[in-house]
């Protein structure tokens, strides 16, 4: 039976976020375990586990803007089932790894299967929303993401515990495993273009300026990550886990309860206040020297993340059309690729010359920057609010 196309949760749509789940668990498991099996059986220093780990973001920087154009060329489904069950098949190869040069070699192939699925998930979401609520469903699918990461390295430490790497690797594996199975149930939501039409852009000019927004806000999102369990530690919190779990679960229920608010008001503008929102935040941790300034502000972060990323990609597609929203994907999440790795580093160099504080400051300045730059662009054309 064909399903109405102004209902959001269906089958389609239920499936790719099951997708997502399971995938993102098994990425959790690998954050969370794989600098131990760097350090622990092969023996690699501080060096060799940066290095391992660094891979896989490299590669996905790399190849994020070509998953866009053959997401857009083939279709979203190829991609999903494919990126899934490559990324099984290379966790279970970890099981064969005896040094540090084939789990780099690992980690980069993981980066491919990594920029595949990330971008044809996202342009197949915004194929399955219903008109005028690309928002709500980014909203709601993206905690899926959120959990995924979030709850597998307890998954891998729990397995790591049980059996040693080999159980993690393989119930790794079985999750992206059961992501594919689930992938399959996706159908396809983009017809292939014709072989003689020109290729979707490789880097969209769509998703620029929103992009570059994007990663201000995940940059400046990256300090509270990077630095905030040693700002918790600063003001005598020794549970410093307490921050992120503040933080982690004001995200969670700010995507549930305004779900559908990049949908009705102009999405630039919600981007722009976000961001705002998050500067405050981070003023707030750097600026109060007390237990509640940092949890305060981690909770203020927390809303303005919550907000950004589904206000910047409802942006982004309500001025594509949808023969290039994998493209645009793919030239948006570079910037989420940049801002994670670019965010916490910017912060150090700040925290290094003038303190853990100044760190925040800089971070709020940077998300300021952000919300002046959004704040000042026209209204996205296309965008269904008022």
């Amino acid at each position: 039976m064909r399903e109405p196309r102004d209902r959001l949760f269906t089958s389609a749509l239920v499936a790719l976020t099951a997708a997502d789940l399971a995938y993102f668990t098994a990425a959790g498991v690998l954050i969370g375990v794989t600098p131990f099996f760097a350090a622990g059986p092969l023996g690699a220093g501080a060096a060799g586990v940066g290095l391992a780990v660094g891979a896989f973001s490299v590669t996905t920087l790399v190849l994020r803007p070509l998953a866009g154009r053959w997401s857009d060329r083939y279709g979203r489904r190829p991609l999903l089932i494919g990126g899934a069950g490559l990324f099984a098949i290379l966790i279970g190869g970890h099981l064969l790894v005896t040094d540090l040069a084939w789990l780099v070699g690992l980690r980069v192939l993981l980066g491919v299967a990594e920029a595949v699925f990330f971008v044809a998930g996202f342009a197949a979401l915004a194929d399955l929303a219903p008109p005028g609520r690309a928002g709500e469903a980014l909203s709601y699918s993206s905690l899926a993401l959120y959990f995924g990461v979030a709850g597998g390295p307890l998954v891998g430490q729990a397995l790591l515990g049980w059996g040693g790497f080999g159980w993690v690797w393989v119930g790794a594996a079985l999750c992206a495993l059961v992501a594919a199975i689930f992938a399959a149930r996706v159908p396809e939501t983009q017809q292939p273009s014709d072989a003689a039409s020109p290729p979707a852009p490789l880097i969209h000019p769509a998703a620029l300026v929103p992009g570059l927004g994007l990663f201000t806000g995940v940059a400046a999102g990256g300090a509270l990550f990077a630095f905030g369990a040693l700002r918790a530690a600063e003001v005598g919190l020794n549970a410093w886990s307490v921050v992120l779990l503040v933080y982690g679960s004001v995200v969670g229920t700010c995507r549930i309860l305004f779900a559908t608010l990049p949908d009705r008001v102009r999405p630039l503008r919600l981007a722009a206040g976000a961001l705002a929102t998050s500067a405050l935040g981070l003023v707030v941790v750097a600026v109060v020297p007390a237990l509640w300034g940092v949890l305060a502000g981690a909770a203020v972060l927390g809303v303005g993340t919550a907000l950004l990323t589904p206000a910047v990609f409802v942006a982004i597609f309500a001025v594509v059309p949808d023969s290039e929203r994998g493209s645009a994907a793919g030239t948006a999440s570079v910037f989420i690729d940049l801002g994670l790795g670019g965010g916490p580093m910017i912060v150090g160099f700040v925290a290094a010359a003038g303190g853990i504080s100044a760190g925040f400051l800089a971070a709020a300045a940077l998300a300021t920057g952000g919300a002046a730059l959004l704040a000042a662009r026209p209204r996205a054309a296309g965008a269904r609010a008022g």
